[in-house]
């Protein structure tokens, strides 16, 4: 079996962003790479089939400045795991996440996502699979538990065995999921947090790397999390809606690397990224779109977002859009 090798995703998982269907795109990727040198960024869950059976190795392509990077696998066959890690690996990735977590309908039908958490074995043999056929990294997002599980048992028994065959490396949803009676958008939400539950997993598997995810909406609450001996902490909405508080100020404060970015200045440095998708044939609202929230909570954030949500879309719409939307809040600064 291959040794999982040390990446610099390891040392980024001190603060991620997590994976979100229809938003940690590429081009939202390359926009917090942009605000932050070291966190470490996630895909959107590409599932296994997808690449292996329907041969989208499309949904692979990212640009090497993202790094570090690391792709999220949805599927439950391990030989099918397999395969699609060494496409992974391949692409170049730094790391293959497999995804226990999410609790949709579709994902469901496929017997993989939340509802693996009710067979640790299985995961088991997939991450043992994914190890045997990668050197990058093979790691794990999961809940607590699912439905009527008690998380106080499921939990450290999905670590002990997902652990044992070779999973150093954890990102703990601090929610259960109910795959029966809310909907996914209702479980990111209803479902009640249990922060004390995964600090108690840290006190139990200190040989295990362990981040703690939902709910954490700041850089501030990021820190406490890492100063009470959590490992990394991996941050979701709100690094989508307002991208600059949450991984602007990244690289000082949570890796001791670097100067703050600004926002104003990284929205610039979108421009030849914007140009050069346009030129290979995308469309400005592909990239602007995740755009929106740069400026949340500062003056002009307003016209900027109207002027980039009713303009991007529009024949013709390309950079000097974003300079146009630009002026409003260079105004009121």
């Amino acid at each position: 079996m291959n040794t999982a090798l040390k990446s610099d995703a390891c040392a980024a998982s001190r603060l991620s962003v997590a994976p979100m269907m229809d938003w940690t795109d590429r081009h939202c990727r390359y926009l917090h790479r942009l605000l932050s040198r070291h966190a470490l960024l996630y895909t959107e869950m590409v599932t296994a089939p997808a690449l292996v059976r329907g041969g989208a190795v499309h949904l692979l392509d990212f640009s090497p400045r993202e790094h570090p990077v690391a792709l999220q696998l949805g599927g439950s066959d391990p030989e099918e795991l397999a395969a699609a890690a060494r496409l992974g690996q391949a692409a170049g990735y730094d790391e293959i996440n497999l995804n226990c977590g999410c609790p949709s309908d579709r994902v469901q039908s496929g017997v993989f996502g939340a509802v693996l958490m009710r067979d640790p074995g299985r995961v088991a043999d997939c991450v043992a699979a994914m190890r045997e056929a990668v050197e990058v990294e093979v790691t794990v997002k999961c809940r607590i538990g699912v439905d009527d599980q008690n998380p106080e048992e499921v939990l450290p028994e999905f670590l002990s065995r997902v652990g044992a065959a070779g999973c150093g490396r954890f990102i703990i949803h601090a929610r259960k999921a109910w795959l029966q009676g809310l909907s996914p958008k209702e479980n990111r939400d209803i479902p009640p947090l249990d922060y004390d539950l995964v600090q108690r997993m840290r006190g139990m598997f200190s040989g295990l790397h362990l981040s703690v995810n939902g709910g954490i909406v700041s850089l501030d609450q990021a820190e406490r999390f890492l100063e009470a001996g959590l490992d990394g902490v991996m941050v979701g909405r709100a690094a989508y809606h307002d991208p600059a508080s949450m991984l602007a100020q990244a690289d000082r404060r949570i890796f001791g690397a670097g100067e703050d970015a600004d926002a104003v200045a990284v929205a610039r440095a979108m421009l030849p990224y914007i140009e050069a998708h346009l030129a290979a044939g995308g469309k400005l609202g592909q990239v602007t779109r995740h755009m929106l929230g740069l400026f949340a909570g500062r003056p002009g954030a307003r016209h900027w977002r109207r002027i980039l949500s009713e303009g991007a879309h529009r024949p013709g719409a390309g950079p000097e859009l974003v300079e146009q939307a630009l002026e409003p809040v260079l105004q009121a600064a």
